[in-house]
């Protein structure tokens, strides 16, 4: 008798539900993310990935400046689940705390000066001397709108720390006064210029120019926002951008390149959401794919809104 009621109670927990081995789960719908048009590629990449762990899953991806996919939400009212911007300070300034509570520090770049084949004066533009060619007459060159743009803000930045670590007084001015007809609203789209050979040079991240396979001028430590070492040296640099409201401007602090991510408040597909950012984040995950792609890891940073993380991205940051 007692053989019997062993037997029927193995019986019992190999079929009663929830005493299996826990099955994945399995998400359905859509994820809407808005993101830097630096993170398009490697946004692409992260999305496919996703989608074989995940096929019921439809990603919708909208690129533009991290200025302006922020105010797709402030300004338009557009929802969205996702929001990465390529610089963390955008969501901090912008989405915190009315329409997100939170932001990861994830990836970091470094702003280098592009080139073509066609372009001219590659064979003598040099380290020390790519601001003489940029100012000569027959040489055009293009950067992103710093009001729509960090990658626009970060050039002018660079331009400024020039002029100091150059010793050229007035070259920022001489600079930003030549060819502004070749400014864009977001930096993939001077991609089009430096392909139609409309400009020889495009102020651009390292990580663009590795994604396309550009050929890229890099930049000493000193102007390149890349260097942590060089924070204090940095925020030396300042650029004024519009705000919130109109007539309202936002001072734009240099420091070393830092991207932030986060969930919208009202994300309409937050458990979606939720496992796509911890898949992003995951190391040989999603963040393998983005420093295939030139977008070193930063995780895990302190982050001073720690506690409203959900417990399955805690492990991403620090208190």
């Amino acid at each position: 008798m007692k053989r019997i009621l062993l037997l029927l109670g193995l019986i019992v927990l190999l079929v009663t539900p929830g005493r299996t081995q826990e099955k994945p789960r399995t998400l359905t719908g859509d994820l809407v993310i808005f993101h830097a048009g630096s993170l398009s590629v490697p946004m692409k990449e992260l999305s496919a990935a996703f989608k074989r762990v995940h096929p019921g899953v439809n990603i919708l991806l909208e690129s533009a400046g991290s200025v302006e996919s922020a105010r797709k939400v402030t300004d338009l009212g557009r929802s969205c689940d996702i929001l990465a911007s390529a610089d963390y300070k955008v969501i901090d300034n912008m989405l915190i705390p009315k329409f997100a509570s939170w932001n990861i520090k994830f990836v970091s770049n470094e702003m280098c000066l592009v080139f073509s084949e066609k372009s001219k004066y590659t064979d003598r533009i040099t380290s020390q001397n790519w601001f003489d060619i940029l100012l000569k007459k027959e040489v055009a060159y293009g950067r992103a709108d710093p009001n729509s743009d960090p990658c626009g803000y970060r050039s002018v930045m660079t331009l400024q720390l020039a002029e100091k670590y150059y010793k050229r007084p007035g070259l920022t001015g001489l600079l930003m006064a030549k060819d502004a007809n070749y400014m864009r609203p977001k930096e993939v789209d001077l991609l089009a210029l430096l392909e139609s050979n409309t400009v020889d040079y495009i102020f651009i991240y390292r990580s663009v120019a590795i994604q396309h396979q550009l050929k890229y001028l890099v930049l000493p430590d000193e102007i390149n926002l890349k260097n942590t070492e060089l924070a204090d040296h940095y925020r030396s640099a300042t650029v004024a951008i519009n705000g919130k409201e109109p007539g309202q401007k936002v001072t734009m602090t240099g420091e070393p390149m830092v991207y932030g991510v986060a969930l919208l408040n009202n994300a309409p597909h937050k458990e979606i959401a939720l496992a796509f950012l911890e898949f992003m984040l995951t190391r040989d995950k999603g963040m393998a794919i983005l420093e295939k792609n030139g977008q070193p890891s930063v995780i895990p940073q302190k982050n001073p809104n720690w506690q409203k993380l959900p417990k399955s991205l805690n492990q991403f940051a620090t208190q």
